[in-house]
């Protein structure tokens, strides 16, 4: 019997990350930031999904999105948007807020 030529392993392993890929299942979210809240103040992911938040400032000020739950710090600028990427998640609730404006910039993502 022969060994596998390393054209062959190469499609192999190309086929098996292709494989990967393709189950890899991922939801886009978005959030808000106005008047120092978010919205919404309750974002709905599905449990065990890579999750893709973004979030637009629409505050003149600068905000950090801090969760020490979902383990994510990001300053985004007054005007300006930022990608953050989260879990996958077991199912729960993960707080979040805005560390700059803690007192009304309060939100909570729940997974189910």
């Amino acid at each position: 019997m022969r060994p596998l030529g390393l054209g062959l392993a190469a499609v192999l392993a190309a086929v098996f990350l292709a494989g990967a890929r393709a189950g890899a299942v991922e939801e886009s979210r978005a959030l808000t930031i106005k008047d120092h809240r978010f919205d919404p103040a309750v974002l709905e992911v599905p449990a065990g999904v890579k999750v893709k938040l973004t979030v637009r400032n629409l505050d003149s000020t600068p905000e950090e999105f801090d969760s020490h739950a979902l383990n994510r710090e990001k300053v985004i600028s007054g005007g300006g948007e930022a990608q953050i990427w989260i879990g996958p998640l077991d199912a729960g609730s993960y707080d979040f807020m805005g560390e700059y404006h803690a007192d009304t910039a309060l939100g909570k993502v729940i997974a189910k």
